[in-house]
């Protein structure tokens, strides 16, 4: 039968490539550490040696970003999680607990599902190709249908690379063909064992209820608090820094600065010096309506396009030459208040509070209407108050004095090096890490018996011992005595 239709083409492709997958996996569950970590290094080297073509091509293909930040992107997750994983126990027994006699072992789940988003596709593909494969399993790509030319290339070269280190091949596969019933089939298809999702909150949700394990993130929205005990050249320069690396295209980078009524006038200022540009009252409404769609999204024309871009788009006559960041004042969080709201370009909100307190209160109404679990920013050097909103905001990344972006990814910070990052229960996502090779396989454990149960009658003191037929008949008259006294009392 000559197939045409284009849904049933990628439904099909998607049949054959988990079939692959799951024979690869089935022989990669046979292999050792080390044959898995050679694996892992020829992934790693591959993907450094193609940095730069795999950025550009990216950047030519989505329009978002800038293809230097991506080749640093690409340098990230082929050579610092690289070294972050690789010496790493996944692979048979991880730990003997000796005094507990008890023994951890890592076994692979089988075939991952890996969704790949547009804002950082190549990167996506190295880092979970790599966390997969640490964990001895297959993963099988779903991309982003505007980012697929340089997906395939990605899952090209570093597939090739894995095979010559002694992969099996259809251990590392994309989607050629992508269309909704292809992820779909991806996602539910018994051989797949395990998504990890990274994209929009439509496809996490539906990763969350295709009925397969799912490991998802939730969107990024993340305020940055710049107190008064804060270094504001620094606080500004890190935050601005975060947000036009790769025109704002990583979900943990700030989406809105909020500051004291007293820090107003010092951070204003600053964020001027350093190239920010600060909208006036007409600006930051003619801007605002073109941050959110009509059906309360963000525009993807804002996506990952530099100021200059964004300007011309909304109608924005008056920025100056250089501007590196547009910031809007806001005043209110809510699907009416676009500045509180998640931009992946460089915008950003800016409030101002009158104290600590209503900070704190503005940063978690902000976090818990969109970006719950995500990432929370402080920029002070009062440990006690860095202390204090690290308790109570909901964000799974509390980052102090580092650049949002970077250090949410654990760039900047002693973070684990990641690109998919957990928002907890609360974010609605399974797990609030950023995630690695540990979270991609199951531990088996083995107990060893250390106690018999009449040590653990002993230990509970007050239960009485029994002791064959006279135990038996012992209980047998207290039971009836209790029966007794129930009866005489309701009756």
């Amino acid at each position: 039968m000559d197939l045409k239709d284009k849904d049933l083409l990628s439904v099909q492709e998607v049949r054959n490539l988990l079939k692959e997958a799951k024979a690869a996996s089935e022989k990669l569950a046979e292999m050792d550490q080390n044959q898995i970590d050679r694996i892992v290094k020829a992934i790693s080297e591959a993907g450094t040696a193609h940095a730069t073509e795999l950025a550009k091509l990216a950047n030519e293909e989505t329009g978002f970003g800038r293809w230097q930040d991506k080749v640093i992107k690409n340098l990230f997750a082929s050579q610092v999680v690289y070294e972050a994983v690789k010496k790493q126990k996944t692979i048979g027994i991880l730990h003997e607990d000796r005094e507990r006699q008890v023994w951890d072992i890592g076994v692979p789940v089988g075939v991952i599902a890996g969704i790949v988003p547009s804002t950082n596709p190549t990167s996506t593909v190295i880092y979970k190709a790599m966390i997969a494969l640490k964990g001895g399993n297959a993963i099988v790509f779903s991309p982003h249908p505007g980012a697929k030319k340089c997906i395939l290339r990605t899952v090209e070269v570093i597939a090739e690379a894995a095979v010559r280190a002694g992969c099996p091949r259809g251990a590392i596969s994309s989607i050629s063909i992508p269309t909704m019933p292809a992820t779909q089939e991806l996602m539910k298809h018994e051989n797949t064992s395990l998504i990890l999702a990274t994209g929009g909150g439509a496809m996490v949700k539906s990763a969350y209820s295709s009925g397969t394990p799912a490991i998802g993130v939730g969107a990024g929205n993340g305020p940055a608090f710049i107190d008064k005990s804060a270094d504001v050249h620094m606080a500004v320069k890190r935050i601005l820094d975060s947000k036009t690396f790769d025109n704002g295209t990583i979900c943990a980078s700030e989406q809105s600065i909020i500051v004291e009524k007293c820090m107003e006038q010092p951070v204003a200022e600053e964020l001027k010096r350093q190239g920010a540009f600060l909208l006036n009252e007409e600006d930051t409404k003619k801007l605002g309506q073109f941050i959110l769609r009509a059906n309360g999204t963000m525009n993807p024309m804002i996506v990952g396009k530099s100021v200059a871009q964004i300007a011309e788009y909304a109608g924005l006559s008056n920025i100056p030459s250089g501007t590196r960041v547009l910031v809007g004042r806001e005043t209110s969080v809510g699907e009416g208040a676009p500045y509180s709201r998640e931009k992946l370009a460089p915008i950003l909100g800016f409030y101002v509070e009158e104290n600590t307190e209503n900070v704190l209160r503005r940063s978690i109404e902000i976090l818990h209407m969109e970006g719950a679990g995500h990432t929370f920013s402080i920029h002070a050097e009062d440990e006690s108050l860095i202390k204090r909103f690290a308790l109570a905001v909901p964000a799974s990344r509390i980052l102090v004095n580092t650049p949002g972006a970077l250090g949410g990814i654990g760039a900047t910070t002693g973070l684990f090096p990641a690109l998919t990052l957990g928002c907890g229960a609360v974010g609605g996502s399974s797990t609030s890490n950023n995630i690695g090779p540990l979270d991609v396989i199951n531990i088996k454990r083995v107990g060893f018996g250390t106690k018999e149960l009449e040590e653990i009658r002993r230990e509970a003191g007050s239960v009485p011992e029994p002791s064959g037929a006279c135990a038996l008949g012992t209980d047998a008259a207290f039971v009836q005595s209790i029966v007794e006294r129930i009866m005489r009392e309701i009756g």
